[in-house]
């Protein structure tokens, strides 16, 4: 004969401290399964655009067939050697960039700072420098990636610098570490116990005494 066992069952907030640990963990487990990155890239696809960076783009599967254009970010994280973030596109000379990233993140020194470098080192160099940025190698990091400098202005009859090379890579690598820092900030938000705990109620699921999930 089939038996039937009543089991009580506790919000999130009625747990004691141990129970309400053992809920978060459960929670953690498949807390990120989706793209949480999006926002992120969002982001950072903005401000690659006021710097002069046009991002390359590549067409990802979506359920049911439906294919959407993502930009050529990739990262991987957070806690291994190697772990990165590097993306694919063409960096040129963009007019009012540092203005405008000033408005659009005025609190971001790391921004401002990668702005104003470019600025100089395309001023000093008629703003006619061109990098085109790909990714190389099986590892998602600003190293694994080749930049190739041109110079499209008209009339243009010098080649660029290995000095030059290296401000402007390192520069557009920086950009990459700042992509790395918010994915990680995002990342670490998203599993901390402020956020687990607002999802938890917000989703009203139910635990046993433990901390276990019910239902």
């Amino acid at each position: 004969m089939p038996q039937t066992f009543e089991v009580t069952v506790f919000k999130f907030n009625e747990l004691d401290d141990k129970a309400k640990e053992k809920a978060r963990e459960w929670y953690r487990e498949g807390a990120l399964n989706y793209d949480w990155w999006d926002s992120v890239y969002e982001d950072a696809e903005r401000i690659a655009e006021i710097l002069g960076i046009e991002l390359k783009h590549r067409q990802e599967k979506q359920r049911y067939g439906m294919t959407i254009q993502e930009p050529c970010i990739w990262f991987s994280g957070f806690c291994s050697q190697g772990d990165g973030a590097c993306f694919e596109g063409t960096y040129r000379y963009k007019t009012g960039a540092v203005k405008k990233i000033k408005e659009y993140a005025p609190q971001d020194e790391a921004l401002h700072a990668i702005a104003s470098g470019l600025l100089q080192v395309q001023h000093k160099n008629f703003y006619g420098i061109v990098a085109d940025v790909s990714h190389t190698g099986h590892y998602y990091h600003p190293y694994y990636t080749t930049i190739e400098f041109s110079c499209t202005r008209y009339g243009c009859d010098w080649s660029v610098s290995d000095e030059i090379e290296k401000e402007v890579s390192e520069l557009l690598r920086d950009f990459m570490k700042w992509i790395y820092r918010s994915l990680e900030r995002e990342h670490d938000y998203l599993l901390s116990d402020k956020a687990v705990d607002e999802s938890i109620v917000a989703n009203e699921y139910e635990f046993t005494k433990s901390g276990a999930r019910e239902g």
